[in-house]
């Protein structure tokens, strides 16, 4: 199959749907951010001062999607909202790819808070996970959470990931030097796994 990185690139859960945010999602998605905020702003790096009121700017947002167009077409992320129905209801996002001897990157998420507890992150993992290690050929996915993040650990527990350790200081999160806990899976792990992890989050068995 050959794999078009840009605007058009579209993966299906069982429930979810993964699409690039595109400018005419700031409505839903600045409503959601706004909703938020409290839920939100405590896990996530400070933003540049241009884009401290992101979700009030929608020539701002629209800038952001064209950022993200660019990291798709260079192969270095892969950012995409979640949408339940024609609900947009938050985003997960493979950042940092490394080539060569790694074949490496990280996964980030985050969800609408009336959404939450309902499964629809550990599914949107298991898409990326899927798309990560079959179609851009990625050897290792990295998930680091601020160890008190109890709602993003769940996420990892749930899709029975391996801990691999805490790294003090590891990432400046809303103005402070946080301590995460760093979590992994390897193709190899994936491929052994991946039957489980569909039928239990994707809803078919391989």
């Amino acid at each position: 199959m050959r794999l078009h990185w840009g605007m058009s690139l579209e993966l299906g859960g069982r429930r979810v749907l993964l699409r690039p945010l595109r400018a005419d999602d700031f409505d839903q998605w600045a409503e959601v951010r706004r909703r938020c905020r409290d839920w939100l702003v405590p896990w996530e790096p400070r933003p540049p001062a241009d884009q401290r009121f992101l979700d009030a700017d929608r020539r701002g947002f629209a800038a952001r999607c064209g950022g993200r167009e660019r990291e798709r077409q260079l192969g270095s992320g892969f950012a995409f909202g979640i949408f339940v129905g024609n609900r947009f209801a938050g985003e997960a996002n493979i950042s940092s790819v490394q080539r060569g001897p790694f074949q490496n990157a990280y996964i980030g998420y985050w969800i609408d808070q009336a959404l939450a507890g309902n499964g629809y992150v550990p599914e949107a993992v298991v898409v990326l996970f899927r798309f990560a290690f079959e179609e851009l050929g990625l050897h290792r996915l990295q998930i680091s959470i601020i160890p008190r993040n109890s709602p993003s650990r769940r996420v990892v527990a749930k899709l029975g990931l391996r801990e691999e350790g805490v790294a003090l200081r590891y990432l400046e999160i809303n103005g402070v030097w946080e301590d995460h806990v760093r979590y992994a899976i390897t193709a190899e792990e994936w491929f052994e796994r991946r039957e489980e992890l569909h039928e239990r989050w994707l809803g078919d068995a391989l």
